[in-house]
C-alpha cells in the first residue's frame, strides 16, 4: 500500500455538548489508492464519518488529517483532496448542463478556463459519458446522473473520493455503473475509494471493511475475514451477501468448504475441490 492518506486519530463526534457522542474515540488510517467499504446499521455513524473525513463537520475530540493537513485548519483544501458523492444526485446535480456542471467546481478552484476546457471530456471519458457535454443532467438516468456526480467531483483532481449511499437509490443496472466505475477508478487510476453501503454484496467488492456499531469500529479486515466471522455480524442484524449465505449453507449440508467465501468464482473453484476431497 502507498502511503497513509487520510489519519484518524483517537476522534469522536457529538452533534450537541450534552447528546451522546455519535463517533466514539475512532482511530483509523486509510493509504493512498485503497478500496474500502464501510458497513454498519443505521444509525452506526456511518455518514458522519465521512463528512468528518471530508471536514463537513469537525471532531469534538481527537484529531483528522487528510495528506498532512489538519481536517480544522485546511477545510477547503482538504475538500479538494476528497471528493464526495451522495446518496441523491439530484441534490448534487445543480447546473443546466453536463459540461457546466463538470466545470462548476475547478471555477471555484480558480483553474484556469482553458484547463477546464481540457478536464471536461476527460473526466466524462473516465466515467463512461463521452459525448454528454450538452446533455441536460435531468435527462439522464440515475446511473448516469450519478456517474455525472462522480465526474464532477474528479474534476477537481481528489485523492479520494467517498461515496456515501451512493447506489442505494439505484436499479440494479445502475448500480453495477457505479460499482463498475469506481472499480475501474481505484485499478487504473489509483484513486483511493470509501464506499458507504448497507449492501453487503457491494461491500464484498472492497479490499478491506470496516464495520461499525454505535459510533465505534467493531472489525476491520478483508472481506474474507470479515465474512467469516458471520456470528458477530448476524447479531448486529447484517445479512450476509448472497453468495456467502449459499455457501455457509452447502457448507452446513457437509460440503466441506473454507469460511468467508465473497465471490462467485471462489465459490465454484472450491465446489470443484471439494467434488475431490469427497
Amino acid at each position: 500500500m502507498g502511503m497513509r492518506m487520510i489519519r484518524i486519530d483517537g476522534v469522536s463526534f457529538s452533534y450537541s455538548p450534552n447528546s451522546k457522542p455519535v463517533i466514539n474515540d475512532v482511530t483509523l488510517n486509510f493509504s493512498q489508492g485503497e478500496y474500502v467499504a464501510i458497513v454498519g446499521p443505521n444509525g452506526s455513524g456511518k455518514s458522519t464519518l465521512a463528512k468528518l473525513i471530508n471536514s463537513l463537520l469537525l471532531p469534538s475530540k481527537g484529531e483528522i488529517s487528510v495528506a498532512g493537513m489538519d481536517t480544522k485548519a485546511f477545510r477547503w483544501d482538504v475538500r479538494s483532496k476528497i471528493g464526495m458523492v451522495f446518496q441523491n444526485p439530484e441534490n448534487q446535480l445543480i447546473a443546466s448542463t453536463a459540461e457546466e456542471e463538470i466545470a462548476f467546481g475547478p471555477e471555484n478552484l480558480d483553474i484556469p478556463t482553458d484547463e477546464i476546457k481540457d478536464i471536461i471530456p476527460t473526466a466524462l471519458k473516465i466515467v463512461g459519458l463521452e459525448g454528454f457535454q450538452h446533455k441536460a443532467p435531468s435527462n439522464l438516468s440515475g446511473g448516469q446522473k450519478q456517474r455525472l456526480a462522480i465526474a464532477a467531483v474528479l474534476a477537481m483532481k481528489p485523492q479520494y473520493i467517498i461515496l456515501d449511499e451512493a447506489t442505494s437509490m439505484l436499479d440494479k443496472e445502475g448500480k453495477r455503473e457505479i460499482l463498475k466505475t469506481i472499480e475501474d477508478l481505484n485499478k487504473h487510476h489509483s484513486l483511493g475509494i470509501i464506499h458507504i453501503t448497507h449492501d453487503m454484496d457491494e461491500a464484498a467488492r472492497a479490499d478491506r471493511i470496516i464495520v461499525m456499531n454505535e459510533g465505534s469500529v467493531i472489525a476491520d479486515d478483508t472481506p474474507k475475514l470479515i465474512f467469516s466471522n458471520v456470528d458477530k455480524l448476524v447479531k448486529i442484524g447484517f445479512k450476509l451477501p448472497k453468495i456467502t449465505g449459499l455457501a455457509n449453507a452447502l457448507g452446513n449440508r457437509g460440503i466441506p468448504l473454507p469460511e468467508g467465501i465473497t465471490n462467485y468464482s471462489e465459490l465454484v473453484d472450491e465446489l470443484c475441490k471439494s467434488d475431490l476431497r469427497m
